[in-house]
């Protein structure tokens, strides 16, 4: 699906849901629609127009990218000029609340004329963009694959630079280099390594903290390519671990196969996650499961759905989620197994199928 079917498909949702113009601020949501990456974009869009506002340092770069919308370059405030616009072509415009600020809609309503302030803008009833995101299609289901796989490359590269009585830092460091140097545009989101009683951490990113003689170490990492990315944790151990680490390891490793097992189109995402949960309780772990099973990944590191309790919402063939889940003894140790997994129309493809067994380094 190109850029021009992508606003097709959303002026579809615009006409059902009575939406007669949208402002998209969310950059992400930009790119998605029109293909442009700069950092300072805002799109317009009614029935027949689409019009993407940057400014004068995007100008060559507008030009290259941006797919079925027209470009305008804003000597002011893209938001502004996006506003102006649209006064003179709507009569009601909508945003997406989660992605416009206070300020934001201050600086919208001070664009247009004072006598149509009044009910001129309005929030959406719920987000179109990013449920639109949610359904990969073919093109960004290949550059998702590609990400993983580069990934996966990265961690079996890094395996050999984990050692005991080194910087969580330094192993950091190390992973960060292959995935650059193996072609990553950069990383998804700062880099995990938590060893001994920090694997405890459930987001302890990697310190000066030396790792243990004996001790789990977690990393917790994506790259990104051709703008999407890629998540995935493993947690490795450094010397050998006791019997009650081991146990503890293969109940983790338990939910995180059951949930995965559960992901299949109409499965709804809080079934996947009683999967992970509720292998953890039979074996007495689950009050040490702190978080969520997971969630969508796309352009973003974090997007929908969300892989959590009670959440209703069914998958769909094309979603990307992650299956996450990990237990957290304070004091002592934790352990987290994370994989991508992509809805098929039958049943689910594990992006990141790198051995989950525990490796002893």
């Amino acid at each position: 699906m190109n850029e021009a079917s992508r606003l097709r498909a959303l002026r579809g949702r615009m006409t059902s849901e009575e939406v007669e113009a949208l402002l998209v601020t969310h950059l992400s949501d930009v790119r998605y629609l029109c293909g442009f990456t700069g950092s300072n974009a805002v799109l317009a869009i009614t029935a027949y127009k689409a019009v993407l506002f940057t400014d004068g340092r995007y100008t060559t770069q507008a030009r290259q990218e941006t797919q079925a919308a027209r470009m305008s370059i804003s000597k002011r405030s893209v938001l502004k000029d996006a506003c102006i616009l649209l006064e003179s072509s709507a009569k009601h415009v909508s945003y997406d609340p989660e992605h416009t600020t206070v300020s934001d809609l201050s600086a919208m309503r001070s664009a247009i004329s004072s006598g149509k302030r009044r009910g001129f803008f309005s929030p959406l009833k719920g987000p179109i963009v990013s449920e639109l995101r949610m359904v990969k299609d073919a093109d960004e289901l290949r550059r998702m694959t590609a990400a993983a796989s580069l990934g996966n490359r990265v961690f079996n590269a890094t395996l050999p630079h984990i050692q005991s009585r080194i910087p969580e830092s330094e192993i950091a460091a190390s992973l960060e280099f292959f995935a650059r140097s193996m072609g990553a545009e950069g990383m998804s989101f700062e880099t995990i390594v938590a060893s001994g009683s920090r694997s405890a951490l459930p987001h302890g990113r990697a310190s000066n903290h030396n790792t243990d003689r004996n001790g789990f170490v977690t990393l917790d990492f994506g790259v990104i390519l051709n703008g999407y990315c890629s998540d995935m944790t493993r947690t490795v151990y450094v010397g050998r671990p006791s019997a009650t680490e081991r146990s503890a390891y293969d109940a983790v490793l338990e939910a995180q196969q059951a949930a995965v097992a559960a992901v299949k189109p109409g499965a709804t995402c809080g079934e996947v996650d009683e999967a992970a949960r509720g292998t953890l309780r039979k074996a007495g772990l689950a009050k040490y499961f702190t978080h969520s099973t997971g969630h969508g990944v796309g352009l973003e590191i974090h997007e929908s759905p969300r892989i959590a309790a009670g959440q209703t919402l069914e998958l769909k063939p094309g979603m990307v989620v992650t299956i996450e889940p990990g237990i957290y003894l304070a004091g002592k140790f934790g352990i987290r197994i994370e994989d991508m997994v992509a809805v098929t129309d039958d049943g689910n493809k594990v992006l990141t199928p790198v051995t989950r067994t525990l490796i002893e380094l």
